[in-house]
């Protein structure tokens, strides 16, 4: 019998990476979508069945919050999260032979906007407001199962880097149109991880069958936006850059439709648990990191 796994929510810019990843090892990646031809969320045999004897389920379901918080759009990112979560679970129960290990997303924004020192697992503190409410209650739907033959890893993601997506293209504009300096003051951290570590960190995870729990997913050298811009002219050879003042990000998040948050909270988080069990990580310098992405 061919090697199974299911990704949920695998048709955007990280599941569709992990997919190929997954297919060049020479497993069968079953696809849980609301597209076409995949396994449909309202469907519950269907899931049960693709989760029929397969090695690990990777939840990365959940809408963009790259949008406006109104009412609306606030239901739809806690609904896509935590509904999803909880359907994924009655499903594993379900099974005879459930998935080894089920990896959940969860977000690195479950933690306050930290200036003065890194989060950490262990001494981070978790923060306030809409988008750390949506990342505990994320956390606490998928612990809240409580799973005999299934370990349970939630992966608490900074921004991911890749050259299919995310947040680099919208960078790489705001560079290419001279608009690549510091946003807001500058000092806000930014932390990340390289699509090519985060798959690195599943296999790891699935590997190591003594590991459970939260993992904060983040290369272990954040850096502050002031030196990330600087570094995205660097490797796009763009001499000036011109900064972009709070008042004004905050203007045009209206015009584009999003939230300054994405741009002006501090993520600043370091991956204790990941660097204490022996993980390497192939990208731990963002210059690394953009040099293999540019």
């Amino acid at each position: 019998m061919k090697k199974k796994i299911v990704i949920a929510g695998g048709t955007g810019f990280v599941g569709k990476y992990l997919v190929k990843r997954f297919n060049d090892l020479g497993y069968e990646v079953n696809i849980i979508s609301r597209q076409a031809g995949h396994t449909n969320w309202d469907k519950p045999s269907a899931i049960v069945a693709a989760l029929e004897n397969s090695e690990m389920l990777i939840n990365l379901a959940g809408r963009s919050v790259d949008c406006r918080y109104n009412e609306k759009n606030k239901k739809e990112i806690y609904d896509s999260r935590i509904k999803t979560t909880k359907i994924l679970g009655e499903a594993v129960l379900q099974c005879k032979n459930p998935p080894e290990l089920w990896v959940n997303s969860s977000t690195a924004t479950i933690y306050r906007h930290a200036e003065d020192r890194p989060m950490t697992e262990s001494t981070g503190d978790i923060g306030t407001g809409f988008s750390v409410n949506i990342a505990t209650s994320w956390e606490n739907a998928f612990f809240g199962f409580k799973l005999q033959d299934t370990r349970q890893v939630a992966l608490r993601m900074a921004i991911v880097l890749g050259k299919e997506g995310g947040v680099i293209k919208p960078l790489k504009n705001l560079v290419r149109f001279g608009l690549g300096g510091r946003q807001g003051k500058g000092s806000q951290m930014f932390s990340w991880i390289h699509i090519e570590d985060l798959f690195n960190i599943t296999t790891y995870l699935q590997q190591h069958k003594e590991l459970a729990g939260t993992f904060n997913t983040s290369a272990p050298n954040p850096v502050n936006n002031k030196t990330l811009m600087q570094l995205l002219r660097k490797n796009m050879k763009v001499r000036v850059g011109l900064p972009s003042a709070t008042w004004l990000l905050k203007m045009g998040a209206v015009i584009i439709n999003t939230e300054t948050e994405l741009i002006l909270k501090s993520r600043w988080v370091i991956p204790e648990r990941l660097l204490q069990s022996g993980f390497k990580f192939k990208y731990q310098t963002m210059d690394d990191a953009l040099k293999s992405i540019l």
